[in-house]
């Protein structure tokens, strides 16, 4: 049972807030399902929307809907719940007997995720009489969670938490139609290829469906990808224009390098042809980064790049005029130019790549008919099981971290040092801006963390009890040891998850 304070703002009070919270969700939500509908449902913990939890209820694998009044029936009983302060008890039993209880709930994706594990027993969860199993720990009884509510959204239900830096208040639930879309897009693709959870992972890799499965996700990132280009060039409706200056955004380890040359080989196929531009070649010299309060340079910041020597070149190379295209110098810190200059001709490009794609100080000025913004985030497809969902921030930081170990020599622990104010930035500027995208793009593969776990396992292991980050590197262990492992050689040359364990097609 989770022993710390309420001091959500720490990473591991915060989770046990969520889990225990999602426990008296959906204990209370299939109740009234079972009490109204006189059926056994599934509730799914589903997606994360700003620190919000977006839930669906299914019955036969049709969505419930639930009216208002229904939905504030659930909230009342979980609120009675935490106004008893109903213990929540932990009691280790073994894997055949936490399987029947699952049997009897009808519980499958939880029956299949015990079954793949390795040790003879597992830990289960008790609330007033009915049992769940969690990754990582619960608060010891429901009066704990007492900030939340539940509001009707799409075909589910929204249920609000506090976020991590306002304990005591919930933040305001603020739709964002585009990245929702995206969500339900993954679990799509999840139900079409039979891996909605970590077991039916596991399954495809046992019963040699794998290889298959690994096919599926690279088709349908290519067919994304080539409706983009299709989008780019005009060619999707008959009222579409051409664009000229196409920006790349997206958080760290998303996958924007490949993402951006495999754009660039279909905008080919469509006759146009691009001209690939990272943004981070446009940083100011290092003298000029602003300093954060840490005492740390702020990289992550819009104001570390020199947007005005940025919109000047783009604007010049639109008119036709001819620039002298800048490189950093990473090792000096200096802006340097070698003599390489750009012009475009009427049936060329700009693919601009970078983190700040996004914010509007970029394109001030520019025609926004020329313009085609693409927001790139790899968001996970599929979940632990029903009530464990996998943070996509988890896929994103064991992606960095393996290619960080690979092309930079750098140790798990220092990419575990690095995070929080990598994502701090994230927060701060890439987040509010993503709804601002003309188009988004999972760079997630149901398959990657199968893939991943053989590279960031041994990084993982070489933290020690000593070192500050080596809770945080036990949880990724514990996570990763849910999934059965899947080769290196399964994986196409030309995929994007290549971007990080490398041996791909494109150049990094």
């Amino acid at each position: 049972m989770y022993q710390g304070d309420l001091v959500l703002s720490s990473a591991e009070s915060y989770r046990a807030y969520v889990r225990t919270l999602t426990f008296l969700y959906t204990l209370c939500a299939e109740r009234f399902v079972q009490k109204t509908r006189s059926r056994q449902a599934r509730v799914l913990a589903l997606h994360s929307l700003d620190y919000n939890l977006y839930s669906e209820i299914r019955i036969d694998g049709q969505v419930v809907i639930l009216d208002p009044a229904e939905i504030e029936m659930i909230e009342n009983d979980m609120r009675d719940i935490v106004r008893k302060k109903m213990p929540i008890t932990k009691q280790t039993m073994s894997l055949d007997e936490a399987k029947r209880i699952f049997r009897e709930k009808g519980r499958p994706d939880e029956e299949g995720l015990i079954h793949y594990r390795s040790m003879s027993t597992v830990n289960l969860y008790q609330l007033d009489g009915e049992w769940d199993y969690f990754i990582g720990p619960l608060f010891s009884d429901a009066g704990k969670v007492k900030w939340f509510d539940l509001i009707p959204y799409k075909d589910g239900i929204i249920v609000r938490t506090p976020a991590p830096d306002m304990p005591n208040t919930l933040r305001r639930f603020v739709p964002k139609p585009h990245l929702f879309s995206i969500f339900q897009e993954s679990r799509e693709w999840s139900r079409m290829t039979c891996a909605e959870n970590v077991a039916g992972l596991n399954d495809a890799i046992c019963d040699g469906s794998i290889e298959e499965l690994i096919q599926v996700s690279e088709a349908l990132h290519a067919r994304n990808i080539a409706a983009i280009a299709l989008k780019i060039a005009g060619k999707d409706s008959a009222r579409s224009a051409r664009k000229r200056l196409v920006f790349v955004a997206g958080p760290s380890s998303s996958g924007k390098t490949t993402f951006s040359q495999k754009l660039c080989i279909q905008l080919k196929a469509e006759g146009i042809k691009p001209h690939l531009i990272s943004m981070d070649h446009y940083f100011h010299p290092r003298r000029l980064v602003p300093f954060m309060e840490n005492g740390m340079q702020d990289f992550e910041s819009i104001d570390a790049l020199d947007t005005d020597l940025f919109k000047k070149d783009m604007q010049a190379l639109l008119k036709g005029q001819t620039i002298s295209l800048p490189t950093y110098n990473f090792l000096t810190g200096e802006r340097e130019y070698n003599g390489e200059t750009l012009q475009l001709s009427d049936e060329d490009c700009l693919v601009v790549e970078g983190i700040h794609g996004l914010n509007p100080i970029l394109y001030e000025g520019f025609d926004r008919d020329q313009l085609f913004r693409i927001y790139i985030s790899a968001i996970t497809m599929l979940g632990v099981d029903d009530h464990n969902r996998i943070p996509s921030t988890d896929g994103r930081l064991l992606r960095r971290m393996v290619r960080d170990n690979l092309y930079r020599g750098y140790s798990a622990k220092d990419t575990l040092t690095r995070w929080p104010s990598v994502h701090e930035g994230e927060n701060k500027y890439i987040f509010p801006y993503q709804e601002e995208a003309d188009v988004m793009f999972n760079s997630s593969y149901m398959y990657e963390l199968a893939v991943l776990k053989s590279y960031a396992e041994p990084l993982l292991f070489k933290i020690g009890p000593e070192d500050e980050t080596y809770p945080e590197a036990r949880r990724l262990i514990r996570f990763l040891s849910y999934f059965l492992s899947i080769g290196s050689e399964q994986i196409p040359r030309s995929s994007l998850i290549r971007e990080f364990i490398g041996g791909g097609t494109y150049h990094q």
